[in-house]
């Protein structure tokens, strides 16, 4: 799908579906701006029968017949004097959502004037792309419908050299982290991971390595590989690496954890644990895969970024890891599995390692990491975790300039005792309060402390149930636009 803009005379506009944005200021004098191609004095008495005002979320829909514009959807946008941007944006979602399916090109005029940004013009554009994705790889009825292949902007004239070639860049970031996420476990294996990974690096000339089984053996990755021993798909160790064109002043890694599927293990999930759903599990590693396509494309220059995924599977078989069971991580340290049911952080430990290997400045990992992270935010915000203030400002900085939801957690050492064990330099699980907290901390036992750090848990963010906002029902990609913005104002910041 692409975004396009119309700047020419309203007059010469021919489309057939309009979404068209007024305030509640004067409806006669907004409406004559589309007299072209609708009697505006009729539309206003249809308008005022149904008592609408121009009331923000407000919608009326009308059908024509026997014109060249089939559709007309009146959005309200509330006071002109108090424009909440936020709620125009969840009902602009939630509109053309609803006509994704329905035409193959949807036009948008809105009030441009009343809106300052061309950061915000942009991110009407990302709204409108992400808020109408369809998933339909695995519905046999996929051709049935109509798909929306074009979304245009009309009469922008504040903005007329306005480009969304980037915008287009992370929703399609955006849009790959939601497909990675939603794809069966039959499908995703960690091989078709690797496979993705290798298409990045085709199509935007990234570095690969896919480090093998006996490969992750030589560099002594005993955490991760216990993890992998239950399945009999070979784990992939997937490394890509976006170059700088000029000297590199900042190295950074992202990290994301990649179980393709996870059964638990012997601490299988039972009853409630929504077993179903743990094709998700991997939403930190979309995430990352995510971004490193967006970025791929965007190429910010003076950085050189690595992103690291640790995909396999934690099934259960005859040589699958035992609860009670010592393993060593590729830093040398011992951990007692006292719950084969926390083995993302296992995983974690050693691409930990591998990223601090690589001398960083900094590392953020994302993944689909603790339940007790739903029980404490919900399903709206991700926590995350920091070993440095400044990187803490920054990440809130850019979830918010890309529009996710994100909260600072602590970091409390005291609760590091939960983690002592009798046998092992650490157990992989603490106590069931401060669950989230002890697995950051865990993993914070894997690089080197002189590096800025910041882990994100994803687990009540990566998927919705139902429509919100931009995220369709199903895989959000939540964190691809926040590690993205977080680059660019890095990029920013270098100059």
């Amino acid at each position: 799908m692409k975004l396009s803009t119309f700047q020419q005379n309203l007059n010469t506009w021919q489309g057939s579906t309009l979404i068209f944005g007024i305030v509640e200021d004067d409806l006669k004098n907004q409406l004559e701006k589309i007299n072209f191609i609708i009697d505006s004095n009729l539309l206003l008495d249809k308008i005022n029968q149904k008592n609408f005002k121009g009331e923000i979320g407000k919608v009326l829909n009308f059908d024509f017949f026997n014109q060249n514009l089939q559709t007309l959807k009146i959005i309200g946008l509330g006071e002109s004097k108090n424009i909440n941007i936020t709620n125009i944006k969840n009902s602009l979602a939630d509109v053309i959502r609803k006509s994704a399916d329905k035409d193959e090109k949807i036009s948008i005029l809105f009030p441009w004037e009343l809106i300052n940004s061309l950061k915000e013009i942009k991110s009407f554009g990302e709204i409108a792309r992400l808020s109408t994705y369809k998933d339909n790889r695995f519905n046999s009825k996929r051709n049935d419908k109509k798909v929306l292949k074009e979304i245009e902007f009309l009469n922008l004239k504040k903005f007329e050299n306005i480009s969304f070639n980037e915008t287009e860049y992370i929703c399609e970031g955006v849009e790959l982290a939601r497909r990675l996420v939603a794809a069966p476990p039959n499908s995703l294996t960690p091989l078709e991971m690797s496979k993705q990974a290798s298409k990045i690096s085709k199509d935007h000339g990234l570095e690969i390595k896919i480090l093998e089984k006996n490969e992750c053996e030589d560099l002594g990755m005993g955490a991760y590989l216990a993890v992998a021993k239950g399945s009999d798909l070979e784990p992939k160790f997937i490394h890509l690496t976006l170059k700088s064109r000029s000297p590199v002043k900042e190295k950074i890694a992202l990290v994301g954890k990649g179980l393709t599927f996870d059964s638990g293990g012997y601490n299988l999930k039972v009853g409630a644990s929504q077993i179903e759903m743990m094709k998700y599990d991997m939403g930190g590693s979309a995430a990352v895969l995510g971004a490193a396509k967006a970025l791929g494309a965007i190429k910010p220059d003076g950085l050189e970024i690595h992103f690291i995924v640790a995909a396999c599977e934690n099934m259960i078989n005859g040589s699958a890891v035992h609860p009670g069971d010592v393993v060593k991580a590729s830093n040398g340290k011992t951990i007692e599995i006292n719950n084969t049911d926390a083995e993302g952080r296992l995983t974690l430990a050693d691409a930990l390692t591998y990223a601090s290997n690589l001398k960083p400045d900094s590392i953020i990992d994302l993944a689909t990491l603790t339940g007790a992270i739903v029980v404490a935010l919900g399903n709206d915000v991700a926590g995350f975790w920091t070993n440095d203030n400044l990187m803490a400002k920054d990440l809130m900085r850019a979830s918010s300039q890309a529009g996710e939801e994100l909260w600072q957690m602590p970091l409390q050492k005291s609760y590091k005792d939960g983690l002592k064990s009798h046998i092992a330099d650490m157990k992989n699980t603490g106590p069931r309060a401060g669950g989230s907290i002890t697995a950051a901390l865990f993993l914070e036992e894997f690089f080197d402390s002189s590096i800025k750090w910041a882990h994100i848990d994803i687990a009540g963010t990566c998927w919705t149930d139902k429509n919100k906002g931009i995220n369709p029902s199903g895989a959000t990609g939540y964190g691809v636009k926040t590690l993205v913005q977080w680059i660019k104002n890095k990029e920013l910041s270098n100059e």
